[in-house]
């Protein structure tokens, strides 16, 4: 297994420093500053193609039957997301299409839906568009928090190391070398990406994390009777409640919910507290990693899972609407100085 999670690294480091060559000879994957989109946190010019070496150190997952599938049904979200990052201007729309069909042929080749959550059991169709409804929320979900150097990246290292260490107590070993391959995949990018940002995660990277996050976290409920699915909500919390809070945002100012904007929990963070961009993450990640990994001691609890989600969700609710009201003393920047 050890060997799995170095040559994956090395794919993907290797990878990076080809794609950060490139960009810098032939300016492609480049993240112009100039686009003053509301999510930009960087002042020159970089390259969004990190999402390239994780995809490629992906294709070791060929040697698993399991891995084979991920693949594929993967690699749909990943292409729409890499087109935006080589030429931009691929509508939102066009892209959560991808995101839908990624879902829908992961239903199809893997079988896994979310049937029953220990408080109901949904009939069959239903399971299917609550799945594929999941899945793609989970896409967005970790593209959504890809806003400071190493954020999206560390929290999926986080997610993904909880869901390791479960499948590795219930001899999952095929879980465990698609989990394997990840993390040294995402490792091989951080080294580049945090603190320095000279490459970003990019919407294929993070669209294709989220599919893989996506599917873990259905798998291992759905393989393992002992593992509750609300164990899965409680380590992906942080991402979930991103993305619902952020459309119950919009959609309440009568906007749309795929129009980017300057108000997420990190956004917010950094511009009241740290002013720093690799100190939000840090932030962040302290912040998120209680809730992340506490929750695999008690992964077949389905009361201790979900109070933690709920936990999480009022403690975020709480600080949100501290930081905008300015009740976080600005004092605070101070440790980040």
């Amino acid at each position: 297994m050890f060997l799995t999670f170095l040559v994956s690294f090395l794919i993907s480091f290797f990878t990076q420093k080809f794609v950060i060559l490139l960009f810098e000879k032939k300016k492609l994957f480049i993240d112009k500053i100039e686009n003053n989109e509301p999510q930009k946190f960087h002042s020159i010019p970089t390259s969004r193609g990190g999402g390239i070496g994780i995809f490629l150190a992906n294709f070791l997952l060929v040697l698993n039957p399991l891995g084979i599938k991920f693949l594929i049904s993967g690699s749909l979200a990943f292409l729409s997301g890499l087109w935006e990052d080589l030429q931009r201007g691929l509508s939102p729309k066009i892209r959560l299409l991808f995101q839908i069909l990624s879902a829908v042929l992961a239903v199809l080749l893997i079988g896994a839906v979310i049937k029953d959550i220990r408080i109901i059991e949904f009939p069959y169709p239903l399971a299917v568009l609550f799945t594929v409804f999941a899945i793609v929320g989970a896409i967005n979900a970790i593209n959504i928090i890809d806003g400071f150097n190493g954020l999206a990246s560390g929290i999926s290292l986080m997610i993904l190391t909880s869901f390791g260490i479960v499948s590795y107590l219930q001899n999952d070993n095929e879980l465990l070398f698609i989990i394997l391959v990840n993390i040294g995949a995402i490792l091989g990018f951080m080294v580049f990406n945090f603190p320095k940002g000279k490459i970003f995660l990019g919407d294929g990277g993070a669209y294709f994390l989220g599919f893989v996050i996506a599917e873990i976290s259905i798998l291992l409920p759905y393989r393992h009777e002992e593992v509750s699915p609300w164990f899965s909500l409680a380590v992906l919390v942080y991402p979930v409640w991103e993305v619902l809070f952020s459309f119950y945002r919009k959609t309440k100012r009568g906007l749309s919910p795929l129009k980017p904007d300057k108000f997420h929990f990190h956004m917010l963070i950094n511009k009241r507290i740290t002013k720093n961009n690799p100190a939000t993450s840090i932030v962040i990640w302290i912040f998120a990693f209680p809730f992340t990994v506490l929750p695999v001691l008690y992964y077949n609890n389905t009361i201790a899972c979900a109070f933690t989600a709920l936990l999480f969700i009022l403690i975020y609710n709480v600080l949100y609407i501290s930081i905008i009201k300015f009740k976080v003393k600005n004092q605070l920047s101070l440790l980040f100085k």
